[in-house]
């Protein structure tokens, strides 16, 4: 030891008269030994900040690692959003905050499953490559759907999806977005942040609203202010690159896609329910969906006989769904994370926007199925057209009600008509508007319509129910000038089932003639001698929900050019 120790000590320390190069020679090594670390470092560096050494070193990762492959943020790395791109020096204090992950690895302290706790905010994530600001455009969807029958028979939703957003100084700010463009803040009672039962919004005048579930026993008084959360991207897209999706959905995606063959009797309904069986290990689940080669030689012989192969490729493929749901030994599934988008197979928007959150005024955070994207539009395989409905106008004053999706249910009667179809009326024939399967066929688990709380509360909005009113038959427009009784009654036939002596609205009562000639609430609507300029002819000019034909307007105004007789 001694002698090694001497020679180490003459290499770095030689003789005053030794060459020059062997003086050099020690300052050369440690110059190399030097730049290697540095480059062996800074390789180091970049592999623990790359996904696979996010995802692959560490053996709680699986679950997330196989969702983030198949995300949108597949091409961006784990660190860019649960790091944050920065500085070196901040990302090293950053990591060194995460050393706990390390400890609790190294001696078992976790629970599975493992929940992310302090994720950066949004601004320094999301906020890197989208820009809330500028989001402004909306977009069509079409989901597609295989029924669990014989034939998988296909559908498709269609909607447009008011993503919205954008800032409200540029005429924008609405929308889906349009609540991490304000100032929203909420009050969670749990940590996943699925319970929520008060809101405060802050407009941008500093006006405060809260709202509060009737349900909760919730004293805002109370409210602890530095348990309020902000919204934003997070809020809402919190399993963005993470999600694992309901076996219904999995594989609607596959048959969408044309891997799994959608000729293959039942498979939707078969690939569903091996899915979503309980399995005590990973390998009884992937045998448990092998054993849908038995059901197929049992139940359809032929057809198996003929189509081995299909059947084969849509076990394989099942089989990769279920290796990239379902997590046994770190018991994750598509229900131990829920998504906050959407509203279907979690809370998601009905966390707030569930009819029960109401303000000091009984106001409703608004419910509309119309508020966040077009009402859906279900078309099945013979159905060639899908007709979205995109409401551009004016709103019956019933319907500017922030209470109304919760109780329009109660109040439909004839007036419905004058502005939608309503065959089938809260049926599932998609035959009319009333009659749509995405709303009425849908059990809809998380809003609160009929929460006894809310409906007591709300009773006394509903608004009074419409007297069917008898209209006399309309006869053959008479010839010659215009008169009262043969051509003006009769083109008020459709605007009496709103305007009539029970149920003026706005104050109008278009059932006779007296009535008409005392006008509404805003005046005159009959000014004799002035057409144009009478205000009737004016809204029926315009945008309303019940329109004459131009005909009958060309008639309306030259009885009253004429001066409006009761003749």
């Amino acid at each position: 030891m001694a002698k090694i120790k001497e020679r180490v000590n003459k290499f770095f320390f030689p003789p005053d008269d030794s060459p020059r190069w062997l003086v050099i020679l020690p300052y050369a090594v440690l110059g190399f030994f030097t730049v290697l670390l540095m480059i062996g470092g800074a390789y180091g560096w970049e592999y623990t900040n790359s996904s696979p050494f996010c995802g692959e070193s560490c053996h709680t990762m699986p679950p997330e690692y196989a969702a983030y492959q198949v995300s949108p943020h597949a091409e961006v790395s784990c660190v860019e959003c649960h790091i944050g791109e920065t500085f070196i020096g901040n990302q090293i204090w950053r990591k060194a905050g995460d050393v706990k992950h390390i400890i609790a690895l190294a001696f078992t302290t976790y629970e599975y499953p493992i929940y992310a706790r302090n994720m950066r905010p949004s601004s320094f994530s999301c906020e890197q490559c989208h820009s809330p600001s500028k989001f402004s455009d909306d977009s069509l969807r079409e989901i597609e759907h295989f029924a669990d029958d014989e034939n998988n028979t296909p559908s498709s939703t269609y909607l447009v999806l008011k993503t919205g957003g954008g800032s409200e100084r540029e005429g924008l700010g609405r929308g889906i977005h349009w609540h991490i463009e304000n100032d929203v803040y909420f009050y969670a009672e749990d940590a996943r942040e699925q319970s929520i039962p008060y809101i405060r919004t802050v407009d941008e005048d500093g006006i405060v609203d809260e709202y509060i579930d009737v349900e909760a026993d919730f004293d805002a008084t109370s409210v602890d202010e530095t348990k309020l959360g902000k919204m934003d991207c997070i809020t809402c897209h919190n399993r963005i690159s993470h999600r694992i999706y309901t076996p219904s959905v999995s594989m609607d995606a596959v048959l969408t896609r044309n891997v799994v063959d959608r000729d293959i009797p039942e498979i939707h309904k078969m690939g569903v329910e091996v899915l979503s069986d309980d399995y005590a290990t990973q390998e009884e689940g992937l045998a448990g969906i092998t054993s849908l080669t038995e059901y197929y030689e049992e139940n359809y012989a032929d057809y198996y006989a003929n189509n081995e192969e299909k059947i084969d490729t849509a076990i394989k493929e099942i089989q990769k769904i279920y290796n990239n749901s379902v997590f046994i030994e770190q018991k994750v599934d598509w229900e131990s994370h829920a998504s906050n988008m959407g509203h279907t197979d979690s809370p998601g928007c009905f966390r707030c926007h569930d009819g029960k959150h109401l303000n000091d005024e009984a106001e409703a955070v608004r419910l509309e199925c119309n508020l966040c994207h077009s009402l859906p539009v279900v078309v099945g395989p013979n159905d060639f057209l899908a007709n979205i409905n995109m409401n551009r106008g004016i709103e019956p004053e019933s319907h500017l009600n922030p209470n109304w999706i919760s109780l329009h249910n109660q109040a439909f009667d004839q007036t419905c008509a004058s502005c939608h179809t309503t065959e089938d009326i809260g049926g599932t024939s998609n035959t009319s508007f009333c009659s749509n399967s995405a709303c009425h066929g849908s059990v809809i688990d998380y809003t609160g319509f009929d929460a006894p709380a809310l409906r007591e509360l709300i009773s006394d909005q509903l608004p009074p129910p419409m007297p069917t009113p008898t209209m006399a038959p309309v006869p053959e427009p008479a010839a010659g000038p215009p008169t009262y009784a043969a051509n003006i009654e009769p083109a008020f036939a459709s605007c009496t089932a709103c305007h009539n002596e029970a149920v003026s609205s706005a104050g109008l009562d278009l059932s006779s003639y007296a009535a008409l000639i005392a006008g509404s609430d805003n005046g005159e609507v009959i000014l004799p001698g002035e057409g144009k300029n009478s205000l009737l002819v004016e809204v029926q000019s315009g945008l309303h929900f019940a329109t004459m034909t131009s005909q009958q307007l060309d008639l309306l105004i030259e009885w009253i050019d004429a001066g409006a007789l009761n003749d």
